[in-house]
C-alpha cells in the first residue's frame, strides 16, 4: 500500500477553509496519513507555497512549516496540534520560527504543498533547520513520498 497523507478539512487540490489561513486563527488543519513503510524509522513533513508572490510571475517557495523525526507510529497530527508526538523536532519557516504558519498569500490563487517524507533514519538534532538544511539532511534517506495540495486565496 502507498503511502498517503490527507486532511479532514480539504481535499487534495481544493480549497483550504479560511480558518487556517492569516484571515482565520491561523491553526494548524488536522493532517492524518497512512501506508507508512513498516521499515520507517521517521517521518518528515514539509508544507510550502511555490508560487510565492505572485503566482503569475513567482519568484520563490514561501516555506510555511518544517517537522521532523515524527515517529512513524504517529497516525498524524491533530487540528492545532499543541503537543507535538514525542521526539519529534521543529524547523524554522520562513517567517524565522518555528510551529505552523498558515496561508497568507499577498495577491493571487496559491498553492501549498503539504509533503510527508518516510526516512529510512531518526535524524540527529539540526537545531531548528531550514527547509533547505533538512533536505540536505534526509538526502539518500527518503524511503517514500506523498503529498497533499490545498489552494487559498485572500477574500479581502
Amino acid at each position: 500500500m502507498a503511502m498517503t497523507i490527507k486532511s479532514s478539512v480539504f481535499v487534495h487540490q481544493g480549497e483550504i477553509p479560511a480558518k487556517y489561513t492569516c484571515e482565520g486563527k491561523d491553526v494548524s488543519p488536522e493532517i492524518v496519513w497512512s501506508g507508512v513503510p513498516k521499515n520507517a524509522k521517521s517521518l518528515a513533513l514539509i508544507v510550502d507555497d511555490p508560487d510565492a508572490p505572485d503566482p503569475r510571475a513567482p519568484k520563490m517557495t514561501w516555506v510555511h512549516w518544517v517537522l521532523y523525526n515524527i515517529p512513524p507510529s504517529s497516525p498524524g497530527l491533530p487540528e492545532g496540534v499543541a503537543d507535538l508526538p514525542g521526539g519529534t523536532l521543529e524547523g524554522l519557516n520562513d517567517w524565522k520560527r518555528t510551529g505552523y504558519g498558515g496561508p497568507c498569500p499577498p495577491i493571487g490563487r496559491h498553492r501549498y504543498f503539504h509533503k510527508l517524507y518516510a526516512l529510512d533514519i531518526v535524524l540527529p538534532d539540526l537545531n531548528k533547520p531550514t527547509k533547505a538544511r533538512l533536505e540536505q539532511a534526509m538526502k539518500g534517506h527518503v524511503l517514500e513520498q506523498a503529498e497533499l495540495t490545498g489552494t487559498y486565496q485572500k477574500s479581502r
